[in-house]
């Protein structure tokens, strides 16, 4: 969010405070669709099922030590135009977030198969950073590794930011993000798996299979002490594609 300047006022700020907390718990509705962004105020907000997922490179506080800034910006760039342009693409995708180089999104969880959906997302992910990887090894840029987590359940989609000023942006709170963002920090770290996933996530696979016959919940193994999963699991025709150039060199 860019910044306006707009002067600070004592008591404009308590009075902004008291109609917040002053706020009836009423205007909290619960929907069965992620809402626009155009029905929120700063006084009200939704309760409603969905999925999010988080991607964040690993050991990304040490690329500064290895690159100059340049090289370092082209790496991010690349990274993270190419993670949003995968979400944006689907029609389920609602919320796109971008905080150093984690990107994370929100997307619709009210039907079941949304849950294959986002392994579907997570796929082309893990394929598109080996992709560049690939490239960038041609600049003789080291590889980068990343971490993907997704899970499902409640959140709560406010807006909050200073009224009146038009600095303003979407939270959402609830369990499901936080355990996206865990799930996402355990990935290619803490258990073998590139992507991780819940238990929610990992149920509702049950059934669905690939082009070729594959069961989704084949490519997931479960942790033997905690309820998730994980798994190596890419998009066919991009891994296809990624093969081709290698033994083609």
């Amino acid at each position: 969010m860019e910044t306006n300047h707009k002067k600070y006022d004592f008591e404009k700020s308590l009075e902004r405070m008291d109609d917040i907390l002053d706020a009836s718990d009423t205007n909290y509705e619960e929907v069965d669709e992620i809402p626009s962004r155009s029905e929120l105020t700063f006084t009200n907000g939704f309760y409603m099922d969905c999925n999010a997922i988080f991607v964040d490179i690993r050991d990304s506080s040490e690329l500064p030590d290895r690159y100059y800034r340049p090289t370092l910006a082209k790496i991010y760039r690349a990274y993270i135009s190419e993670i949003v342009a995968i979400m944006n693409s689907y029609e389920i995708c609602k919320e796109i977030n971008i905080v150093g180089d984690c990107v994370s999104g929100i997307f619709e969880a009210n039907k079941k198969e949304y849950s294959k959906t986002m392994v579907d997302v997570a796929a082309q992910i893990n394929s598109l950073v080996k992709i560049l990887n690939y490239k960038m090894s041609k600049k003789n840029i080291d590889p980068i590794k990343i971490g993907i987590g997704i899970a499902k359940g409640r959140a709560l989609m406010i807006k909050a930011g200073f009224s009146g000023s038009g600095i303003n942006d979407v939270v959402w709170m609830g369990d499901v993000v936080n355990e996206a963002s865990n799930l996402c920090g355990l990935a290619n770290k803490d258990v073998p798996g590139v992507i991780v996933i819940s238990e929610k996530i990992y149920s509702d696979l049950e059934g669905y299979e690939n082009f070729y016959g594959e069961k989704y919940q084949s490519w997931f193994q479960r942790n033997l002490f905690q309820s998730y999963y994980y798994g190596d699991v890419v998009n066919i025709s991009m891994n296809d594609w990624l093969e081709q150039q290698i033994n083609n060199q």
